[in-house]
C-alpha cells in the first residue's frame, strides 16, 4: 500500500512510526513548510521514529521517503493523509491535483469544517466523486512530540471517532474505515457520521479549543506574562464548563431547524460536547459530573498546556499566549465560522457562539463577524458557506448534496429525529 502522509507536526510523528512499521507500506511524507521536509528527513535515526504507546508496546517505524517535491512522490497512491493545520488544505490540494489520480483514496485527520467544500472547489467536483473522500472529527489520540524526528508519544487513544466516508461507486465505506483502521490500530472505532454536513456542525476541536481559550482569558490581562505555561484542559474553571454546554446547546438547535425544515435529513452523528467526552474517553475520566468535571480529570488531558511563546523578562525565562496557534488560526475560521455560518442560514442566533468568535477574532487581528453578520473583511480566509457565496439555506444543501442521503443516492438508511436530544442545558 503506497501511502502518502502530508505535515510535519505531532500527529505526522505518529502516524509516521505506525504505519511505516507496517510490512506492506510505502509510506512518503511531504510537507511544504519551507525546510521542515529536510529538518524532518535529518532527525529520523535508523531505527525510525519511536512512538511510546498507550496501549501497548512502543513502535518504531521509518518512512520511505520525505520530501517537499511534490513532483517525487509515487503516481499511483492508494492514500492520501492530510494532519495538518485545515487552512493549509486547500494550498495541498491545489499542489498535488497534478500529481492525483481518480480513484485515489484522501481525506484530513481532523478534517475541520467544510473540508468537503474545499476539496470540490481544488480537486473538482467530477474527481471527488470517483474518488473516496474521508474525513475525520478529529485525531486519533492525543499526541506530542519528544523530541523531533525521534520520538513522540501517545498520551491517550480516544475510544471512538466519527468518519464520514463519500465513497466512489462501487466502493463501500467499510472498506475506506478498514484501510484507516489498518493504518492506526484497533482503536479508535470509527464510527460512521451521519453525512460532511453533521462532520462540519460536529467539530469538536471549533467548540473545544477557541471556547476553553475565551474562558481562561476572558478577565486576565493577555499581556501579563505567566511563570509557567497554564493548563489548558485541567485549568478550566466551572463558568468555562458552563460555556461549552451553552455553545454546544446553539449547535444542536441548528439542528433541530434543520430536521424540522428537511425531515429526512440524517444528522445522527451530530451530539452534545458532553456525549462526545463520554463516548471518546470513557473511564479515562475520573469525574463524569459535569463538563467541567470532565476536563479536569480526564487521563488523556493530563498535563496539556496553553498553547504559549517563551519569552525573556529582566533576564527571567516567561510565557505569554500564543494566539497564532491552531486553536485560533484553525479552529475559529475552519470551524467555528462555518458553523456559526450554517446557523445564521438556517436563522439560528448564536449569541454565546458570537462572544467566543469575536473575543478570539481580536486575539488574532481578524473580523468575521459585523453587527452579527458573517460579513466581515477576513471572510474570503474562511470555509463559512458564505465565502462560497451561499445565501440561501436550501440552494446550499441541495449544492453540496447533502440531502442525497434522504432522498436514497447514498445508503444511509432511514434519519432519526435528532430533536429527541434536548440540548444538556434543558435537560
Amino acid at each position: 500500500m503506497k501511502v502518502l502522509l502530508c505535515g510535519g507536526g505531532n500527529a505526522i510523528h505518529v502516524l509516521s512510526s505506525y504505519v511505516s512499521a507496517l510490512s506492506d507500506t510505502h509510506v512518503t511524507v511531504l510537507s511544504l513548510f519551507p525546510g521542515e521536509a529536510e529538518r524532518l528527513a535529518a532527525a529520523i535515526p535508523e531505527e525510525g521514529i519511536r512512538c511510546i504507546n498507550d496501549l501497548g508496546d512502543d513502535v518504531n517505524g521509518k518512512p520511505d521517503a520525505v520530501t517537499d517535491k511534490p513532483e517525487s512522490i509515487p503516481t499511483d497512491l492508494d492514500i492520501v493523509i492530510f494532519a495538518l493545520p485545515s487552512f493549509v488544505h486547500e494550498l495541498y490540494l491545489k499542489t498535488l491535483k497534478p500529481y492525483l489520480k481518480e480513484g485515489v483514496t484522501i481525506g484530513a485527520m481532523p478534517a475541520e469544517g467544510g473540508f468537503d467544500l474545499c476539496a470540490i472547489h481544488n480537486l473538482g467536483s467530477n474527481f471527488v466523486r470517483h474518488s473516496n473522500l474521508f474525513a475525520l472529527e478529529t485525531l486519533p489520540w492525543a499526541c506530542r512530540i519528544i523530541e523531533y524526528g525521534k520520538s513522540v508519544e501517545v498520551l491517550g487513544t480516544k475510544k471512538e471517532v466519527e468518519v464520514i466516508v463519500s465513497p466512489k461507486h462501487g466502493t463501500s465505506k467499510e472498506s475506506v474505515t478498514d484501510i484507516l483502521h489498518r493504518l492506526v490500530g484497533k482503536l479508535p472505532v470509527f464510527d460512521p457520521a451521519s453525512n460532511f454536513l453533521a462532520v462540519t456542525l460536529m467539530n469538536i476541536n471549533s467548540v473545544w479549543h477557541p471556547t476553553i481559550s475565551y474562558g481562561f482569558y476572558r478577565n486576565r490581562d493577555v499581556n501579563e506574562p505567566f511563570e509557567e505555561p497554564p493548563l489548558f484542559y485541567q485549568g478550566a474553571d466551572e463558568y468555562t464548563g458552563e460555556k461549552l454546554g451553552l455553545v454546544s446547546d446553539e449547535v444542536l438547535e441548528v439542528k433541530r431547524v434543520l430536521l424540522k425544515r428537511y425531515p429526512t435529513l440524517n444528522l445522527d452523528s451530530l451530539h452534545h460536547v458532553s456525549h462526545w467526552m463520554l463516548t471518546s474517553y470513557g473511564d479515562d475520566i475520573g469525574d463524569k459530573t459535569s463538563i467541567y468535571t470532565m476536563l479536569r480529570t480526564n487521563k488523556g488531558y493530563r498535563g496539556l498546556t496553553h498553547p504559549m511563546r517563551e519569552v525573556e523578562i529582566d533576564g527571567q525565562k516567561k510565557y505569554t499566549p500564543n494566539f497564532k496557534y491552531r486553536y485560533f488560526t484553525e479552529d475559529i475560521p475552519m470551524g467555528l465560522v462555518v458553523t456559526r455560518g450554517i446557523a445564521e442560514l438556517a436563522g439560528v442566533p448564536t449569541p454565546h457562539m458570537d462572544d467566543v468568535i469575536v473575543w478570539c477574532s481580536q486575539m488574532i487581528g481578524k473580523q468575521y463577524l459585523v453587527e452579527g453578520k458573517l460579513t466581515g473583511k477576513d471572510l474570503h480566509s474562511t470555509r463559512a458557506p458564505q465565502h462560497y457565496g451561499y445565501t440561501d439555506l436550501d440552494k446550499f444543501m441541495e449544492a453540496n448534496h447533502y440531502l442525497d442521503a434522504a432522498t436514497g443516492v447514498e445508503d444511509e438508511g432511514p434519519a432519526v429525529d435528532g430533536a429527541q436530544e434536548l440540548p444538556v442545558s434543558a435537560q
